[in-house]
């Protein structure tokens, strides 16, 4: 299949402003409308690549909405999706034919959830409740929380309300406290102010000196003396290495042989996922967005790079946003950690070898129409970005969960 547009992704939030789903989109392209057979071609793309023969839904607990039109509905690669997981968007002008109205209601017997975009909310209700599950209220420029109260007021029971756009943590606040169940805006990329935490707990402190010590190739028995010093540490790693996912194969349960299995590269690469997520009091959207960038930005350079720099790329991509995550400045991130310059180069400025690819999975989280302009530069191509986008996704659930 021939493809020229890029996947956009928006995680959805709860009101505990954990990622329950993921938005997936195309960008639109040169200010083009997105036609009826692109939102087709999304969702085949979709179930080719985040089902699996053996593993199935590679999202695991995570909803999936993609913007829908009627002719969708009866398409073999809806099928091929978790009805559970899979929820369309759907103008309610386009229920208007009862042909399609009651291949709607035949959805949503079949557990396909229903989200009715552009709604009355005044008819929203009994009405709409056996075609919707979901139904998305859009905020305009005005007062949120005013907004949200209204909408809070003729809530059904039976319909979870998405508000989009939630800009701002504080607007996020409002619509929680008033009963809405889910959010989409740029949170992801937003740090949350109030942060109980700034800077490194003494968790972070010790995967900081463990870094330094792998990265100097020290004796693995140092490495164990400094992982001793934290219990919870020593759990993490062997519940890792224990985990299907790795694949030891029998039980490891020295820390000796946990290190040396592993090998100093992979120990380093899960060193950086955990110095992200040992921290507390940190956004749960903001650290998983943290791993599926830094796995993107490993994928898209994979053949372009030589061996054994996915870690840099790797690196390059979770450190991206540990500012944000630690409530820290980047320079001072930087001045705490010893990071090789090419590293450094694309962090401060994206450019040097790792740059590009840093730019381009960021790119990604936003409906930037740079992303063409910046694969084009590396010679990768939409299809190959897609694949990649969605394969991090993939990889960050069994990462964070």
């Amino acid at each position: 299949m021939h493809q020229s547009n890029f996947i956009v992704r928006e995680p959805l939030l709860d009101p505990k402003q954990r990622v329950i789903g993921y938005e997936l989109c195309w960008q639109q392209q040169d200010g083009k409308v997105v036609g009826d057979a692109d939102l087709e071609s999304l969702l085949g793309f979709v179930a080719r690549h985040l089902v699996d023969d053996a593993q199935g839904w590679l999202l695991r607990d995570k909803l999936l909405f993609l913007d829908a039109v009627p002719a969708m509905f009866s398409l073999d690669a809806l099928h091929a999706l978790p009805p559970e997981r899979t929820v369309l968007s759907i103008r309610l002008r386009d229920l208007v034919d009862t042909d399609h109205r009651s291949a709607a209601q035949a959805l949503r017997a079949g557990g396909v959830g229903i989200s009715l975009r552009d709604a009355d909310l005044n008819i929203l209700g009994r009405n709409l409740s056996a075609i919707a599950s979901f139904a998305e209220v859009r905020f305009t420029g005005a007062d949120v929380a005013t907004q949200a109260r209204s909408y809070a007021a003729v809530k059904s029971a039976s319909l979870r309300m998405v508000g989009r756009p939630v800009a701002t943590w504080a607007d996020f606040d409002a619509c929680a406290a008033l009963g809405l169940d889910a959010f989409v805006g740029k949170l992801h990329l937003t740090p949350r102010d109030g942060n109980p935490v700034k800077g490194m707990s003494p968790g972070q402190a010790i995967v900081l000196q463990l870094m330094q010590m792998v990265q100097t190739n020290e004796d693995v028995p140092k490495i164990e003396a400094v992982l001793k010093r934290d219990p919870a540490l020593i759990y993490k790693l062997l519940r890792f290495i224990n985990s299907a996912g790795f694949g030891a194969g029998r039980e490891v349960q020295s820390l000796r042989q946990a290190i040396a299995m592993l090998g100093y590269a992979p120990l380093y690469r899960w060193l950086v996922l955990l110095l992200a997520t040992a921290g507390s009091g940190y956004s749960p959207v903001l650290m998983e967005t943290a791993v599926v960038r830094a796995r993107l930005c490993e994928l898209l350079g994979q053949k372009f790079l030589p061996k054994g720099e996915g870690e840099y790329l790797f690196v390059a991509g979770m450190f991206s946003l540990l500012d944000r995550l630690l409530g820290l400045p980047m320079q001072q991130v930087l001045d705490t950690i010893q990071l090789p310059d090419t590293v450094v180069q694309a962090l401060t400025q994206r450019e040097g070898p790792y740059g590009p690819y840093l730019a381009l999975s960021e790119a990604c989280e936003l409906s930037s129409t740079l992303c063409a302009s910046m694969a084009s530069a590396l010679d990768i191509s939409p299809l190959d970005v897609n694949k990649a986008h969605l394969s991090a996704l993939a990889w960050a659930q069994n990462v964070t969960a």
